[in-house]
Parts: C-alpha cells; sequence; structure tokens
C-alpha cells in the first residue's frame, strides 16, 4: 500500500495541501486562496472563497479544449427503441438553450427546481441547466407518490416544476402528471410553472400554468454560464427520515466538483475516452454522481439506459450494452448481480456477448456477498470491486482504488477507506474497537469536500441526525454513518450493515450480515435476509429467508436443515438460528436495497407502512403470511 498509504496519510495529516492539489482537476472562475473554513465546526466549508461553475466543468470546457465532438451521452432505451448519443457540443447547446427557458420562466440563481423525470435525457439536461444559472436542482424519483412529492415541493419551495409525462417501467405505463397533479394540490407551496415532456405511451393533460417541454424551449435564447460561490448549494436531493419528514442532504458546487473528480481518476481509473456505465436512475444519489456530473466532468462518456437490465427477456441484456457501446467500467447494486446469478448460473446468456472493453465491475448500494463477488470475477473475468458510500457522503468512503494503487480484492470488504475519510471503528463506550472487533463506522469531522455541509435550512436536525453520538469522548461530535463493521489486521475495513441489524440472542451481540454471508455460501441459494424477531426466552432470534436458483432440485426441509447446521458450524450455537424459510422473492427497494427493516415490522406484529419507494409491493403482501407465521 505505497502510493495509497502515502496518499491516506497526507489527506489527513494536511487537507488543505491534498485538497488545494485536487481542485487543480477542475476550472475555476476564481481561484481558492483558502482550502477549508474551520470557524464554525461542525459546519466546515471548503474553498469558502472561489468561484466556479459546475455546467461549465461538466461541458464547456470540453469544448474549449477541442473535444467538442467527443461523445458525451449515450441514451439507451430498450422500452420505447430509443437509441441516441449526444457529443459534448451538442449537450452544451441543448442545455444553454433549456438555462435560457427556465430563465424565461422566472429561474434565477438560488433558485430551485424541482425535477420529476423518467429516465431520459431532457432529465440530465434540466440538472445542467440548472447548474448553468446557479439554480438549486432537486430531482424526484419518477413514479413517487404524491405525498412524497409534497413534501418535497414544500421543503424546496421550487420556482419551476419539470416533470416528464410518464415514465415505462418494463412493460408497464406509470403516469406521471396525474402523480404531480395530486401532489400540488396536497403541497401548501404553489410553483410558477410546470414544464412536461410530453411522451408518446401517455400524454399528460395540462392544466392553468403549465407548458410543454417544447412550447418552453420554443425560442429561448442560449444562456451563459453563472459563476456562483463554491459552498453556493448545487443540488438538494431528499432521503427518507425517521420522522416521516424526508431530510434534504445538500450538495455544494465546489466540494462536490472537485471530489467527483478526484474520484473518477482515482477510484474509478475513468477519464477522456472511457464509457462509464452506472445502471442506476437519475433519482438515486448513484445517478447524480455517477451518471451525470462525475463522468462529464472528466470528459468520459456516461450511458443513461431506461429500463431494467436485468429480468425478462434476458439475463445477458445487462452484458449487449457492454459490447454495444464499448463500456469500460460498470457500476449497478450486487441486488442485480444476484438476479442475474439466479437466472443465469452458468453465465451462458453472458458468454454471448463481447465484454473485452469492460475493464472493471463496480458494486455497491447493499453488502455484496463473498459468493456473488466470486462468480462474477469468474463469469466476467474482469475485477468485481466492492465500494461503500451513502447518499450523504456523495462518494465512496472506502474503495479499492483502480487509479491510485490497486490492491488485492477480499471478499466480504470494500477494501480501504478513501483519502479524505477519516474512517473509525467505534465500540459502545466510544473507544477504538481494536482488530477484527465490530463496532459502529463512524468518520471524524472535518468531512472531506463532496459530502454534505447540513441539511437544508436545518442545522440542527443535521446535528442531531448525524453528529450527536460519542459526543463524550469527541466533543464536536463524528459523522455516525449508521453502519456497523470492522478492520481488520491490513487495515481493510468491512461493513455488516446497520447499526439495527444487529440482533441480541441472550445477551449475545451477532451481526445478521455475518449470518447471511453463510447462507449465501450454499449452492442452492440466489439471494437471502436475515432479520431478528421477538423470542420470549432469548430476547431475539434470528429468521432466515432465502431465495433459491433457478433450476435448484432440493426439497425446502432437507435444504432448511442443511442451512441450519451450517450457520451452526461456521458462526456457532450461539447463533440460534432455528428457522430458514424458502420465498419467492425479497421487498427491495427500486434502487436494488433489501426492505430488512420493513420485514422486521410485519415479523414483529405491525403493520408498518409499505415504503414509496418498493420496486413491487406483491412480494411484500405474499410475504405477510409466512413472516406472521410462529
Amino acid at each position: 500500500m505505497g502510493a495509497y498509504r502515502d496518499t491516506y496519510e497526507r489527506s489527513l495529516s494536511d487537507p488543505d495541501w491534498f485538497w488545494r492539489d485536487a481542485a487543480a482537476g477542475v476550472d475555476w472562475e476564481r481561484m481558492p486562496m483558502r482550502v477549508l473554513d474551520r470557524d464554525r465546526p461542525p459546519f466546515y466549508r471548503w474553498f469558502p472563497d472561489a468561484e466556479l461553475n459546475t455546467c461549465h466543468n461538466a461541458l464547456d470546457r470540453h469544448v474549449a479544449a477541442g473535444r467538442g465532438e467527443d461523445t458525451a451521452l449515450i441514451y439507451d432505451s430498450p422500452v420505447t427503441g430509443t437509441l441516441r448519443t449526444y457529443t459534448f457540443r451538442e449537450l452544451r447547446d441543448e442545455v444553454a438553450v433549456c438555462a435560457g427557458a427556465l430563465r424565461r420562466l422566472g429561474v434565477d440563481q438560488g433558485d430551485r427546481v424541482v425535477i420529476y423525470m423518467a429516465m431520459v435525457p431532457e432529465a440530465i439536461i434540466t440538472m445542467l441547466a440548472c447548474a448553468r444559472l446557479g439554480a438549486v436542482h432537486s430531482v424526484v424519483f419518477g413514479g413517487f407518490g404524491p405525498k412524497e412529492l409534497a413534501a418535497r415541493i414544500d421543503d424546496a419551495r421550487p420556482k419551476v416544476v419539470v416533470a416528464t409525462s410518464c415514465g415505462i417501467e418494463g412493460s408497464r405505463v406509470v403516469a406521471y402528471k396525474p402523480l404531480l397533479d395530486a401532489a400540488l394540490a396536497e403541497a401548501a407551496h404553489r410553483p410558477a410553472h410546470c414544464v412536461i415532456l410530453q411522451r408518446g405511451q401517455a400524454p399528460g393533460e395540462l392544466g392553468p400554468g403549465d407548458l410543454t417541454w417544447d412550447d418552453a424551449l420554443a425560442g429561448a435564447p442560449e444562456a451563459a454560464c453563472v459563476p456562483v460561490a463554491a459552498t453556493d448549494p448545487l443540488y438538494i436531493l431528499y432521503t427518507s427520515g425517521t420522522t416521516g419528514r424526508p431530510k434534504g442532504i445538500v450538495r455544494d458546487n465546489g466540494g462536490h466538483a472537485v471530489a467527483l473528480a478526484w474520484s473518477m481518476a482515482n477510484v474509478y481509473a475513468t477519464g477522456p475516452g472511457d464509457v462509464f456505465w452506472a445502471a442506476s436512475d437519475v433519482g438515486w444519489v448513484v445517478g447524480h454522481s455517477y451518471i451525470v456530473y462525475g463522468p462529464l466532468l472528466v470528459g468520459a462518456t456516461t450511458v443513461l439506459y431506461e429500463g431494467k437490465p436485468v429480468g425478462t427477456p434476458d439475463a445477458g441484456a445487462f452484458f449487449r450494452v457492454v459490447e454495444q457501446h464499448g463500456v469500460t467500467a460498470l457500476f449497478t447494486a450486487p441486488t442485480a448481480i444476484r438476479a442475474i446469478r439466479k437466472e443465469d448460473p452458468a453465465g451462458t446468456l453472458i458468454r454471448k456477448y463481447d465484454t473485452a472493453t469492460l475493464r472493471t465491475l463496480f458494486l455497491a448500494g447493499e453488502r455484496l456477498d463473498p459468493q456473488t463477488y466470486e462468480w462474477a470475477g469468474q463469469i466476467l473475468g474482469v475485477p468485481v470491486v466492492d465500494h461503500w458510500w451513502q447518499t450523504e457522503t456523495g462518494w465512496p468512503v472506502a474503495a479499492n482504488l483502480r487509479g491510485l494503487e490497486p490492491m488485492p480484492t477480499r471478499p466480504g470488504s470494500p477494501s480501504v477507506p478513501v483519502p479524505g475519510f477519516d474512517v473509525r471503528i467505534l465500540q459502545p463506550d466510544g473507544t477504538p474497537a481494536p482488530p477484527d472487533v465490530d463496532g459502529a463506522i463512524v468518520i471524524a469531522l472535518p468531512l472531506p469536500p463532496g459530502c454534505l455541509p447540513t441539511l437544508w435550512q436545518d442545522d440542527e436536525r443535521f446535528v442531531a441526525s448525524y453528529l450527536s453520538a460519542f459526543t463524550g469522548t469527541y466533543p464536536d461530535g463524528v459523522y455516525l454513518t449508521g453502519d456497523g463493521g470492522r478492520f481488520d489486521a491490513d487495515g481493510y475495513l468491512y461493513v455488516m450493515g446497520r447499526t439495527d441489524d444487529v440482533i441480541n440472542v441472550a445477551g449475545h451481540r451477532l451481526s445478521t450480515g455475518s449470518m447471511e454471508e453463510v447462507l449465501a455460501a450454499h449452492p442452492a441459494v440466489a439471494e437471502c435476509a436475515v432479520i431478528g424477531v421477538d423470542d420470549d426466552l432469548k430476547g431475539q432470534v434470528p429468521r432466515g429467508l432465502v431465495v433459491l436458483k433457478a433450476g435448484v432440485d432440493t426439497t425446502h426441509d432437507v435444504l432448511e436443515r442443511e442451512l441450519v447446521a451450517l450457520v451452526r458450524q461456521r458462526i456457532g450455537a450461539v447463533a440460534s438460528l432455528r428457522r430458514v424459510q424458502v420465498v419467492p422473492a425479497l421487498p427491495k427497494t427500486r434502487s436494488g436495497k433489501i426492505l430488512r427493516k420493513t420485514m422486521r415490522g410485519i415479523a414483529g406484529g405491525d403493520d408498518p407502512a409499505v415504503p414509496s419507494t418498493i420496486e413491487d409491493a406483491s412480494v411484500l403482501d405474499a410475504l405477510r403470511p409466512i413472516l406472521r407465521s410462529p
């Protein structure tokens, strides 16, 4: 770990030097003279005296450097049969007109624009147009219900809402315009205008103050980039709050551009001429960071895919995209790879495609079980890199840094902390945990550039939600990630899951993630979840739920005995796993996270609200009688 160790230690011991050097990776209207503002802890700000424009850095500077005819964006939509490419010049020109249209509708620097769109190029164009004006965009995942959308509209108070008339999920068309109308009827705030991109699959009915996308942009003048303070907000991205009120994660312009440009080169080993595909949605943080901003900031080509690359009719469809567009780095969730493995365990469909351009498969969003890691590496013949981060951090906290110093990968570990992140494992009393001992994963302050500096208009909630733990040991607080894990003796980090996924069995604290690793090792298991359920004798006991691979021929009773024995052998009798049930599917969010907390609530006799982010509510409905059975 020579290059990595030197870089990591320098980033913590001298962050001003480190991030001043990294800041050379972007263009500045006014260069930063001061790197870190420490005057008001815990509210640290990066590059407080600098000015720049994020859209200029993503588009205009590449055109000025003579790369205007290089491909910036590939739009691949099998659900509509559309394939479209944009050069940097073409994308810049469309963004400039969109920015001019928004300005004509009254959007100015600092104003908010809510974007409620399907995976179409116009979503990216609108995001970049907001950045061009110095306006603040807030993307709401397309298809969110009216209640969630109304809450975000009331909190952000947008001047304009831009939406598609519908989205397409597989073979199903979801009408967005009626959802938007219902949200506006519920919201207290009323935007001045709604701009609707009409799609032929389900055009929306326009109301007072509504304009079509074509009418809004017709005759609009091109808008130039507006320099903004590095500390000015670029976007607000809402994440679920424990009180039911969403938390508005704020991302600033300067730190965000510097951090993402650094990550593309050092974590993802991606730059000009490379094709980067983050198989996510622009409504999630992965879409913000690595569909839109990250690749474009470094002049790479980004792929925008509309549809589900996993599932019917062909598990190999994922790799059709890799072959057709020459993808060099693919970023997706472990859930997607597990689904492919379930449908195509021998990799027959994958091998139909030429994936020679693919250098690395990056996985994040869910804990990567060793079996999926090993299978993917064997089938694809490329490094499989687990990495770990959060909506709040905006970019990887722990990774195997392919551009800085590639390291041996280890099953179950996202490798090492990324430079800038002072990651620590703390025991309940706040003392550091020794190697191979689980504890709470925290990050010492200040957080590096690109992370949330606060919550939208709610500093108090920012401190209470993230910085209030371990103040006895750290008076200013530390950033509590909410995940538990450990370091090994070599400094590799193991993230075992949310701290509320630790159960107490007869006084023994056990990680359900450890049990999931054991269950996933069985050759019949495609994916699994372990949840804690109440027990009169032991307080809590684990219950396993497994989904089988296609073509598995075994009785459920035999499989349950084998799995229980496997956990007893690997973890010990203390685990007290007695029940493992085969289920047809596990409930997940649209971003691929398994809804363990919801399943725990159902198993405990509660009737938790079905999360608005759920991919298929019928899966949860089918599980209810199973979860509530003795």
